[in-house]
């Protein structure tokens, strides 16, 4: 009977651990392997030149540039998107008031969080493209709005300026996907029971208090999975950068990170491309992301809270 039972499951896991083998854990050692060739991934040659693609990577300075950018997206770009994510959350939940009743959502809630959500159904790439527009310095929305409210706008325009443009991408990012949190915050919130809310209310518990000392603690796995997940997303980072900054040497790499820099030197399009380089980038990023998420998980675990 255990040998059937056995069998069964064995039968149902055999076609997703192979393709899970065939396209995520053979892509991956090829890329190891081809860091320590000189592969320029066009050539049939492939000759076998050791730790130089990985000595190289450390004295190079546009790399470290792009890790530092990489670095300020990754202080930046977690904390201020499920900071907002968990205030337009709890607003929307607990932020009206009927009856007496705190643990009410506000009027609309329902539509609040659909107007949020939206951007975040959007192509990356149409929503790139057009903030782009939104941003250009010759007739863009973003521009004019700051003229008329009486703040100039760098000549160059927000993408053009190498102070402003790492953070015109940023907040793009942050328009695009605190949406998903605000619904991933309230399905949380939506799971408590309301008679803890209730009960709060009735020993004199404010709004902030109750934030504080019941929402957040009930909700932290969901927050400790929100960090490690836009963890990732800040040391990648491609789609939005490479489409609003393509060139970022144009601007003094102000928006260059670790995943654009790998790709322009695979794809530079100049004669000499090389994928043996951009395979040992490519490696030193999966090792830098292993490591945040191990890291962010060992921070951000707490004793689990019950209810």
């Amino acid at each position: 009977m255990h040998h059937r039972k056995y069998r069964f499951i064995i039968g149902f896991l055999i076609a997703p651990l192979a393709l899970y083998v065939v396209f995520v854990v053979s892509p991956n050692l090829q890329a190891v392997y081809y860091s320590f060739t000189d592969w320029s991934g066009y050539s049939q040659g492939q000759n076998f030149i050791g730790f130089d693609n990985y000595v190289r990577l450390w004295h190079d300075s546009d790399f470290w540039h792009a890790l530092r950018n990489n670095g300020l997206l990754l202080a930046v770009l977690p904390i201020v998107t499920i900071s907002l994510g968990l205030l337009f959350a709890f607003l929307i939940n607990i932020g009206g008031r009927r009856r007496g009743a705190i643990a009410t959502g506000l009027r609309g809630s329902r539509f609040y969080s659909a107007v949020y959500f939206f951007p975040y159904l959007l192509s990356v790439a149409i929503i790139a493209v057009l903030w782009q527009q939104s941003y250009n310095p010759q007739g863009g929305i973003v521009p004019k709005t700051m003229s008329a409210i009486g703040i100039d706008p760098p000549a160059d325009g927000l993408l053009g300026s190498p102070s402003t443009a790492l953070w015109a991408c940023v907040g793009v990012a942050l328009w695009q996907g605190v949406g998903f949190y605000v619904v991933l915050f309230s399905a949380g919130i939506a799971s408590i029971p309301r008679d803890i809310f209730e009960a709060a209310a009735l020993d004199g518990v404010n709004r902030i208090a109750m934030f504080f000392r019941i929402t957040l603690p009930l909700l932290w796995d969901n927050v400790q999975v929100a960090f490690v997940y836009l963890g990732i997303i800040a040391l990648d980072f491609f789609a939005i950068g490479n489409i609003m900054t393509p060139h970022p040497e144009a601007i003094g790499n102000s928006t260059e990170v670790i995943a654009h820099y790998l790709f322009t030197q695979a794809f530079s399009g100049d004669a000499n491309p090389r994928f043996g380089y951009a395979s040992a980038i490519g490696v030193a990023l999966f090792f830098l992301t292993l490591t945040l998420a191990a890291v962010m998980f060992r921070v951000s675990r707490r004793e689990k809270v019950e209810y």
